[in-house]
């Protein structure tokens, strides 16, 4: 391995221990902010530690073909000691900033579909319940109103028929519908 090589490695060495300590915060801002129960703490140490050691074995790999020496875990905890001290802080503002923007964002959208889409559908159908209550209120005022003109025709009718009734036989169940017809116009009218 030259010299060159060697810098290179330790030069992303150093780099991975920056991402490591970043992926690290993010992790740490992200599962304080979406109140995981404590339960799931354990997974998200794995996941971490899944990804970390896959970034520091591909960067490993583009580096020096993925051979493992001293230099190289002196190279991550420089970079992790560099990251704690000086980037730390403004990681984790870039994230709760980040996090921030997602939250407006979000409660943008929700709004705009609250506006444009949930309101007017929640609108027409009022506007359509409120006309099809005043067409039913118009249709039984109109329905009394000709049940009102037409009984006395139909009075005249039954009197005009009166002496034929006695040639035909009317059913029984024909004799409780007029029953029931005369009640409902006694109900209807009585009022």
């Amino acid at each position: 391995m030259t010299l060159n090589v060697q810098f290179h490695t330790i030069f992303m060495m150093f780099l991975s221990g920056i991402a490591i300590g970043a992926i690290f915060d993010v992790f740490r801002v992200l599962s304080g902010k979406l109140r995981l129960p404590r339960w799931t703490i354990p997974f998200i140490d794995m996941v971490y530690w899944i990804v970390a050691t896959i970034l520091v074995f591909r960067l490993l790999i583009y580096s020096n073909e993925g051979q493992v020496r001293v230099f190289i875990f002196l190279g991550m905890g420089i970079g992790i000691c560099f990251y704690f001290a000086f980037l730390s802080t403004w990681v984790i503002r870039l994230t709760l900033l980040l996090i921030r923007i997602t939250i407006a964002i979000y409660r943008f959208i929700a709004k705009t579909v609250e506006i444009i889409l949930i309101k007017p559908i929640i609108g027409l159908y009022r506007l359509t319940v409120i006309i099809l209550g005043f067409l039913l209120a118009v249709a039984i005022f109109l329905y009394r109103i000709v049940l009102q003109l037409l009984y006395p025709v139909w009075r005249l009718l039954l009197w005009m028929t009166r002496p034929v009734h006695k040639y035909f036989v009317i059913p029984v169940w024909l004799k409780k519908l007029k029953g029931n017809i005369i009640l409902i116009f006694r109900r209807l009218f009585s009022k």
